[in-house]
């Protein structure tokens, strides 16, 4: 049987869980909003899941820190779905708005959700935060904006995280660069027209800042998969990159990372695409 008699709700699946996400109307249905909302968290799990699976076959337990958390979601949803029933697996949920943190902190309490914890941090705090497991396995970053997911990464690095998975947004920092010397690389050759006018700075930008960050992770021993988080008619912001650690670095990545910021006059932002 499903929660309600409502097919897209999994046996076992909280219904008060799916209420305060907005999931569920407050009797308990599904309209076609929420239908559609609904099938995109299970779109998304769908990618996380093996490896939590893998994670817990192989060690027993599993530490998950996602960041720029918001309200949550994703940390309650996987939490539900994967962890809750005699799993020793524990979620980290990093959002900079206490008021969030402290919502999350009170439902994960009526829920019963005891190895889920809320930390006011941003994600570049949280790098260095004592009260993070120095171990885990998988780091989140869903939608974090601009920089964060830069931080994300490097929080990922320094815990040496088994799984990365990233869906970036809101990369303005290249485009700005990429704007400020625009005459100067137009006047160069003809390939700035890929970037001449502003909304095509902006998404070049936004291309650019993802291909960095994945030629990083790829030095430092993951291997990728790039993909679609949902439809384009869900979302423009709709790149998934999941990204496994082998310890096998990429020969020429960092090489290639390198010839690219150049070409493109992005030396600024050398340190945060190149360590």
């Amino acid at each position: 049987m499903t929660a309600g008699g409502i097919p897209e709700i999994r046996p076992g699946q909280s219904t008060e869980l799916l209420k305060e996400l907005h999931i569920l109307t407050r009797d308990g249905r599904l309209n076609q909003d929420s239908r559609r909302k609904l099938k995109q968290v299970y779109h998304l799990c769908q990618f996380i899941e093996p490896l939590l699976s893998e994670v817990l076959a192989e060690t027993g337990e599993l530490t998950l820190v996602d960041h720029g958390a918001g309200k949550s979601y994703l940390g309650f949803i996987l939490y539900d779905l994967y962890l809750k029933d005699g799993k020793a697996g524990r979620v980290f949920g990093i959002e900079t708005r206490a008021e969030l943190v402290d919502k999350s902190r009170a439902l994960a309490g009526r829920l019963g959700f005891e190895r889920m914890e809320f930390h006011a941090l941003s994600v570049a705090e949280a790098i260095a935060a004592e009260q993070l497991p120095q171990r885990v396995d998988v780091v989140t970053a869903l939608h974090a904006c601009d920089t964060a997911t830069d931080d994300a990464i490097r929080f990922a690095l320094q815990r040496q995280a088994r799984f990365v998975v990233l869906a970036p947004c809101c990369q303005a920092e290249v485009a700005g660069v990429l704007r400020q010397h625009k005459s100067a690389a137009l006047a160069a050759g003809a390939l700035a027209e890929i970037w001449r006018h502003p909304i095509h700075t902006r998404e070049f930008g936004s291309l650019v800042t993802n291909v960095l960050r994945c030629l990083l992770l790829e030095a430092h021993g993951y291997r990728l998969n790039v993909t679609e988080l949902v439809g384009w008619e869900h979302s423009m912001k709709n790149e998934l990159i999941v990204a496994r650690r082998d310890g096998t670095p990429r020969g020429n990545a960092r090489e290639r990372a390198t010839r690219i910021i150049q070409e493109l006059g992005l030396t600024d932002l050398e340190s945060r695409f190149l360590y």
